[in-house]
């Protein structure tokens, strides 16, 4: 039993990588970002670069992926979605488009073959990362065996939460987004410069995707579609949580894990990811505002 609640910890802690992004971006900004989960999608393919080119390992990609697609997620924002603020479904259908193209340009070779240039080593077929040796294997705890990696990515999307929290609720920067969440408008009459927070939000929001697919990447095939059902589960955990609720995004990712892996455990995967939305479908109907909705006036 302690070794199925692991896991299920570990799926909701991948979950919660997603969602972070999600939550920050959607709650601050209202922008649907389908393409949220192509930076999850390229945060996992900047650790295969890396280990090719540079031998380097996890450790490495970790913040060598939040840097690049937290600059892609930059770019985004200022060419496409800075001009569509408050435009919900042309956001949701530009974003789409969005990720479509990043697709296409990593099965073309991150967009380098019509120029004649092959990335030796790598194809736009399936991918696989090596894990460091510290982290393969398992150790015992409370007398089950724990796996290494699983552990890894509990801790680090831990580390993340807290940085997350502190950048939002002890830094200026984060009352200048939490202001915006609540009222954009008055936020500008008072002095805040709400499209570089916006920016900001959005290429943090991307980064913390970007981390999110380095963990997947050591237990997962990486390959150009990766990222699509991804934005469906992050957007699942912050609809539930509540939008804009870091707390909220948190306890759901943790709920939606558990019932995941406890339910696969007794039955299979494909059962457990219908009770997952059956979960849903549930709360949103009884709770629409979600589980820890922000209180207004």
């Amino acid at each position: 039993m302690l070794e199925v609640l692991f896991i299920g910890l570990s799926l909701g802690s991948i979950l919660l990588l997603v969602a972070l992004g999600l939550a920050i971006t959607y709650g601050a900004m209202g922008v649907i970002n389908m393409a949220h989960g192509e930076m999850v999608m390229v945060g996992a393919y900047v650790t295969v670069l890396s280990g090719l080119w540079f031998g380097a390992n996890i450790f490495v990609a970790i913040p060598l992926a939040f840097i690049v697609t937290a600059l892609l997620g930059l770019l985004i924002e200022r060419v496409v979605v800075r001009k569509l603020y408050g435009r919900l479904l042309d956001t949701l259908l530009a974003t789409w488009g969005i990720a479509i193209l990043i697709q296409q340009a990593v099965r073309l070779e991150f967009g380098l073959s019509f120029l004649g240039i092959h990335i030796q080593g790598l194809g736009p077929g399936l991918q696989n990362v090596s894990v460091p040796d510290i982290l393969q294997g398992t150790f015992r705890f409370a007398g089950s065996d724990i796996n290494r990696y699983r552990a890894f990515i509990i801790l680090v999307t831990a580390l993340l939460a807290i940085a997350t929290w502190f950048v939002i609720y002890r830094t200026v920067a984060g009352t200048q987004v939490r202001a915006i969440i609540r009222n954009p408008k008055m936020a500008a009459a008072c002095g805040v410069d709400v499209t570089r927070v916006n920016a900001l939000t959005f290429a943090f929001g991307s980064g913390l995707a970007g981390i999110a697919g380095v963990m997947m990447s050591g237990f997962k095939t990486v390959f150009p579609d990766m990222g699509t059902s991804m934005v469906v589960d992050g957007f699942l955990v912050v609809v539930m949580g509540g939008v804009g609720s870091l707390l909220g995004s948190v306890l759901s990712a943790g709920i939606l894990g558990e019932i995941n892996g406890l339910v696969a455990a007794a039955t299979n995967d494909i059962l457990a990811r219908a009770v997952v939305f059956g979960v849903v479908i549930a709360i949103i109907v009884l709770k629409p505002k979600g589980l820890f909705a922000l209180k207004g006036r």
